[in-house]
């Protein structure tokens, strides 16, 4: 197998289909469509099954397209292993939404400023998903949320999670938002709303809430709506019909400040995290800039405690970690 046939293979099963594959790889389609054939007359398979313009992975393109991710990868990595002068290359970044939207864009364009020659990869899940992509290899690092999990304060530090090693990065302010005309609440018992807007399964601050929640009265059963955004989530909050855990940074972001009440409940940290046996270069320097970051934050201002709060919310939620 040509590693270049490798590489249109695995365009054309992320694209899923050959007319972004050939855009992406900047060559022409009839070129895309031969070099498949020939792959998949090569090992005697059928690697896609076609349905008009769209490509769908086989069991057996599927197994091949786990295997030609991690080759790519350690390809990337030989790369730099060999180029210690610059930063070159493709890092692949997951983040939970909140961070990609409140704390990413500063970050990045300070490292691309520095670092031109890396392209950057975003893509945005939970902190469960984002984990798992991590894992298995489909990205290189991702910002996670970790309540309940204390990131050791030296960088590199090994992660609880098997395999994983992390590097602090934000510490998130915790708000409980409710409708505009909700009393305070101090207790599950307190709501008057059966409804919490968030993200799917596998969202840490969804987590929190759940298990806080669960010890609501069993004759006032709550349900959860499943939204993929803070702009939704926030909007069906205002309208009066859900509550919601959301990070304060997301809130300073509305340039029209939200028909919503919010109290402040705790803290909840998020860290980079990565392979323990992951080495790249591109990586190495994201994981110094976080740090830079930090040390000027705290050079400028000092160290706050964890945000404390007379409401039994911030007790009963910080028992509640897990992703």
């Amino acid at each position: 197998m040509e590693f270049s046939s490798l590489e249109i293979f695995c365009a054309v099963a992320t694209a899923q289909g050959v007319t972004r594959a050939a855009q992406r790889l900047g060559r022409v389609q009839s070129n895309i469509t031969t070099r498949v054939q020939q792959l998949e007359d090569e090992l005697k398979v059928e690697l896609f099954s076609r349905s008009g313009k769209r490509m769908a992975l086989t069991p057996s393109g599927q197994r091949l397209f786990e295997y030609t991710r991690r080759m790519l990868s350690l390809v990337e990595e030989a790369r730099q292993a060999v180029n210690l002068d610059q930063a070159t290359g493709h890092l692949r970044i997951g983040a939970l939404e909140s961070t990609a939207a409140a704390r990413l864009p500063a970050l990045l364009s300070t490292y691309h400023s520095r670092w031109p020659r890396v392209d950057l990869e975003i893509s945005i899940g939970t902190s469960r998903s984002l984990l798992e992509d991590v894992a298995n290899g489909r990205l290189d690092c991702a910002f996670v949320a970790e309540a309940g999990v204390q990131i050791p304060p030296a960088a590199g530090a090994t992660f609880s999670m098997p395999g994983l090693k992390g590097t602090r990065a934000y510490t998130e302010e915790m708000l409980l938002v409710l409708p505009p005309n909700h009393p305070p609440v101090s207790r599950p018992e307190d709501l008057s709303v059966t409804t919490l807007a968030a993200f799917p399964t596998g969202c840490t601050y969804r987590n929190v809430l759940e298990r806080w929640l669960g010890s609501r009265r069993a004759d006032r059963p709550w349900k959860v709506m499943e939204l993929v955004s803070y702009h939704a989530i926030l909007a069906c909050v205002a309208a009066g019909s859900c509550i919601a855990l959301c990070p304060k940074s997301i809130l300073d972001l509305q340039r029209v400040p939200m028909d919503v009440r919010t109290q402040a409940i705790g803290t909840i940290d998020t860290g980079l995290v990565a392979r323990d046996a992951y080495s790249h270069r591109p990586y190495e320097e994201l994981v110094q800039s976080i740090q830079a970051m930090r040390h000027e934050a705290s050079a400028l201002a000092p160290v706050l405690a964890p945000a404390v709060c007379s409401n039994p919310v911030v007790a009963a939620l910080r028992g509640h970690g897990g992703t």
